[in-house]
């Protein structure tokens, strides 16, 4: 019995023993540093060197190293020396250092190996450092090292076989652990402590000969670089290039490459974070064409480096929320172009519809970016079959039509391959090919909202009360659920962010469910699928295998799903309910009224909870037993049974009154006691089902006890059709619904019901507390008209109550008539976008100008309005005084700019288009601009107030002129 025993401790202990974080103790102690929080957030060796510099990365190896010996010497206390069980020892260790401890293990396993078998620790030594010594990879030593030791093993040890299985094992997991786990040796090397850069830099390898032929790190090499190996790797022309990380020495490559006046090259940025998700960074950082020598080389690396550190590139980033991070070098083979452009796969302005948006040029691309010249404008329709492609243009130029279809379907393709996430492609034409210079995400595009499973969550236009309230909580629900699957790969995401209102409309963030689904593993059309409406597949077998234990969590909510549900039923919803029922509100002061709202929001909090995840799971088991809607019994759902319950009351009614007039139902039934009676039933209904509205999510929406003229009306219909087929229909699924509720999908079903009532139970409460509330505030004149607490939200509510904020109060009925006409706008909006760009997409509804005394024709290029006075700067020598009423007048547009439009409150360019660096960085400041307005800079004069319109490219004039 002595080696059972020896089994059972190894495989407790040794997972325990893997996952005790004494790394991230020592750098605590030592460093005050949470490595959990840091970097790549691996508690990791080469963490601890990386965070805490040399004395804490050499407690870390001396901690690391004595568990894997630990681990071998206990294997020894249970089993000869040299057993295949000191191996199974040392992957149980991996496996909890993984699991557990979230580090790779590769110092608990080297250590331990050196004590478990010398020899082969010594044949592996020597391989990996003569190996890194030549290669210069950490990648190819690490992979290479795991084949050589269960060879090594195999060759030493060819008789006992548990040995060399033990040792492919824990070979083929370390293997799949580098896989999954981010390297703390990929971080910048500048980063970390200082007397570790060296030793770091050192063990990086030499990484000066770094193509685009290679698959690159955004984190290392920035998003320019990385994406444009992408799209090599997928196919796409892109001209050969090498790159430059931070760090490393431009001495190597500039050496190799030796440019010269037949084989230019072009030296570009690719800075951390730039061409990102984020921020464009359009112009920020130095582009330097026609390198023709090594020398120039040189200065051409150092210049675009140098450009990292640029006031106006500094500006950007704060003004964007970015971290300093670094620049690396793009240098590529300059192409020689006899046309060029860029092109948007959607119209950045109207932010709707599949218009593909093209500017070319004869020559240089830099031409079209720059905003120095007004380029040919084209607009292009993909229609893509299963077979084939057509491409639909409009605009015509110098450039010929057959090249720019091929840039529509090029830009067509990569937002496809990217997604569906609207790209920003610069292109260049040499006569023969059509090569791809840049893509990046159109910053001002994202993130994409859709109205897919929102419109029916929250359906119809919404007050901003109502949505103060629901956004919350739902966004935390659903940020709990996807925590519980993720676990630490939710770090990052910012659920408060995965709902919004567009047009007074709900909009769910397609683009964060989208890095949700991708992080769970989910296939990558599971964007199309929100956008797009795209068919789902199912997700892979290792995806599902990588998220079990997530998985496995939120099975377990799901099976104690009806437990959980029936314990708050008893112990919190039902006292909360009654204690609601019991207080005579009408008689209650604001801060009584603000107390009960908090504690129906604390009950609301659990009910969201339970809202979600009884529906989900309803429909995840009706899918999987493959029942059909026809075969579920859906009375407990309150709609349902108040509409059976009133169904038979208007046959009894029916039978009462053989002949009636619908308008005058209520009045004859009041003539004979048969008739008071069938009155009594319905007055019981409206009590039991008075909670009950036409739109169950929203509190604006009056329930039936208050408006009951609705509920009459469906009373009145029923009468009016052929109840007792109904009737029959209803006792035939009540009795196929007694075998049903034994089923595993009933039961939810019926637990979804319950739960319906008391969230809209306690909605209507909610609704009823604001009501009385305003009625408090329309007799103390707060408030002017009912139902102006609607368009207050919550936290306005709340200050309005604590804190009796003066200014809120001084300005209440200002912004409460605002938020009601924006509202009656939104509401007769008719045809809402199903899916919506940007955080700021334009009004579907021209809006009407202002005044005509004269307008000016141009390109929009940042949609908005704006009125102010003009300022006309021909240059940027001296600036003037620039504020909100400022409508800056400029020649052109480039980076330089990009500090005065934060602080104005609109753009006018005589040149440049819509895809020029500034169009871009007014975009991204949401400064409404029109670009190429011909003589503007002449016609326009200072102190002249003008209204722009960037969506249309109007700009409005009047004669109204101060002195200056």
């Amino acid at each position: 019995m002595f080696e059972p025993w020896g089994v059972l401790v190894i495989l407790i202990i040794c997972p325990l023993l893997g996952g005790l974080p004494l790394i991230a103790w020592i750098t605590y102690a030592l460093k005050r540093k949470q490595l959990s929080q840091l970097g790549t957030k691996n508690i990791s060796v080469s963490a601890a060197f990386y965070h805490g510099g040399k004395v804490v990365g050499i407690l870390a190896v001396l901690s690391e190293a004595l568990k894997g010996v630990a681990a071998v010497l206990l294997s020894r206390a249970f089993f000869p020396d040299g057993s295949s069980w000191e191996l199974i020892a040392l992957i149980a260790l991996v496996i909890g250092r993984y699991w557990i401890g979230r580090g790779a293990g590769t110092t608990n396993v080297v250590w331990g190996f050196v004590v478990h078998d010398p020899l082969v620790a010594i044949f592996v030594s020597f391989f990996a450092g003569i190996s890194f010594t030549i290669l210069q990879s950490r990648k190819v030593v690490k992979f290479g090292v795991l084949l050589l030791f269960p060879l090594f093993v195999t060759l030493l040890h060819l008789s006992d076989i548990p040995r060399m299985l033990a040792a492919v094992a824990l070979a083929a997991l370390m293997a799949w652990i580098y896989t999954k786990i981010p390297d703390d040796m990929n971080l910048p090397a500048q980063e970390a402590q200082t007397e570790s850069q060296a030793m770091l830099e050192f063990l990086r390898g030499d990484r000066t000969m770094v193509s685009l032929d290679e698959e690159l790190d955004a984190a290392i090499v920035g998003e320019k670089a990385a994406t444009l190996s992408q799209i090599k790797r997928w196919g796409y022309s892109v001209p050969k290039g090498w790159v430059l990380a931070p760090i490393d020495d431009p001495q190597g490559l500039t050496e190799f490459l030796q440019p010269s006046e037949l084989s230019p090259l072009v030296v570009r940025s690719s800075a951390i974070g730039e061409d990102s998700e984020n921020a464009s960074a359009a112009g920020q950082y130095e582009t330097v064409l026609n390198v023709t020598s090594p020398e120039a080389l040189q200065a051409a690396i150092a210049q675009v480096k140098t450009s990292y550190n640029h006031p106006s590139a500094v500006q950007y980033r704060r003004d964007r929320g970015l971290n300093d991070t670094a620049m690396a070098v793009l240098i590529q083979q300059q192409v020689q172009s006899v046309y060029s452009g860029v092109a948007f796969s959607r119209d950045p302005i109207t932010q709707q519809g599949d218009a593909i948006i093209i500017e070319a040029l004869p020559g240089s691309p830099t031409q079209v970016v720059s905003g120095k010249v007004t380029p040919e404008q084209y607009r292009a329709f993909v229609v893509e079959t299963e077979n084939s492609y057509s491409v639909q243009l409009e605009g015509e130029g110098r450039v010929p039509q057959s090249l720019i279809k091929q840039v529509a379907y090029l830009a067509y393709r990569l937002e496809k391959r990217y997604h569906g996430t609207p790209q920003d492609i610069e292109w260049s034409y040499d006569g023969q090919t059509l090569w791809v210079l840049q893509s990046r995400p159109i910053t001002t595009l994202l993130p994409m909202w859709t109205r897919k499973i929102a419109a029916e969550v929250i359906p119809g236009v919404i007050h901003p009360l109502t949505w103060s309230i629901n956004r919350p909580l739902t966004c935390g629900v659903w940020g709990e659920l996807f925590t519980l699957v993720l676990g630490d790969r939710a770090l990052g995401l910012d659920f408060a962010e995965t709902a919004t209102l567009h047009y007074s409309r709900a909009y769910f963030n397609a683009s964060l469910l989208g890095d949700i689904f991708i992080r769970m593993g989910l296939p990558p059309e599971s964007l199309e699928f929100l956008t797009r409406g795209a068919k789902l597949s199912k997700p892979s077998l290792q995806s599902t295998w990588e998220n079990l234990p997530g998985l496995g969590k939120l099975l377990k909510r799901e099976l104690s799903l009806e437990k959980d549900f029936k314990q708050d039923y008893h112990q919190r919803f039902i006292p909360g309910l009654s204690q609601l029922a019991q207080e005579d509100i009408d008689n209650l002061e604001p801060g009584k009224l603000l107390a009960r709202i908090d504690f129906i929001l604390e009950l609301l909090r659990h009910g969201t909870y339970y809202s979600i995840l009884a529906p989900l799971s309803a429909a995840l088991r009706q899918a999987i037993f493959r029942v059909k809607d026809s075969q579920i019994d859906n009375s407990v759902t309150p709609e349902v049974a108040a509409l059976r319950s009133l169904s038979a009351i208007a046959t009894d009614a029916k039978q009462v009154l053989q002949n009636f007039e619908p308008q005058q139902v209520f009045e004859q039934l009041k003539q004979t006691p048969e008739g008071e009676k069938i009155l009594e039933e319905f007055n019981e209904l409206l009590q039991d089902y008075g909670y009950l509205s036409e739109v169950g999510t929203d509190i604006s929406v009056p329930t039936w006890r208050e408006n009951p003229q609705m509920i009459k009306q469906m009373f009145v219909q029923l009468m009016q059709g052929n109840e007792p087929q109904a009737g029959a229909k209803d006792a035939i699924n009540s009795i196929f619904a007694v075998k049903r509720k034994r089923s595993f999908v009933q039961r939810r079903v019926d637990i979804k019901g319950r739960v319906t009532e008391v969230y809209s139970r306690l909605l209507a409460e909610l609704r009823w507390s604001f009501v009385a509330l305003e009625k408090v505030w329309l007799k103390s004149g707060l408030l002017r008209k009912t139902g102006d607490i609607f368009f207050v939200n919550f936290d306005e509510v709340r200050r309005l109550i604590v804190d009796e904020d003066a200014s809120l109060i001084e300005q209440l009925d200002k912004l409460v008539e605002f938020r009601r006409s924006q509202f009656v706008q939104d509401s007769e909006i008719i045809q809402i976008p199903f899916l919506v760009y940007g955080n700021t997409p334009p009004h579907p509804l021209a809006p009407s100008p202002l005044y005509s005394d004269q307008i000016l024709q141009g390109i929009g290029a940042s949609h908005g309005q704006a009125e102010g006075r003009v300022k006309v700067l021909r240059n940027l020598q001296d600036i003037p005084e620039i504020d909100r009423d400022t409508i800056l007048v400029v020649p052109y547009t480039d980076s330089g700019w990009a500090p005065l439009l934060l602080r104005a409150g609109g753009l006018i360019a005589e040149a440049g288009g819509r895809l020029s660096h500034g169009a871009i960085v007014a975009r991204e400041y949401g400064i409404p601009a029109v670009m190429d307005v011909r003589g503007a800079t002449w016609i326009l004069q200072d102190g002249q107030r003008v209204r722009i319109d960037g969506s249309r490219g109007i700009v409005e004039l009047s004669n109204d002129l101060r002195p200056e």
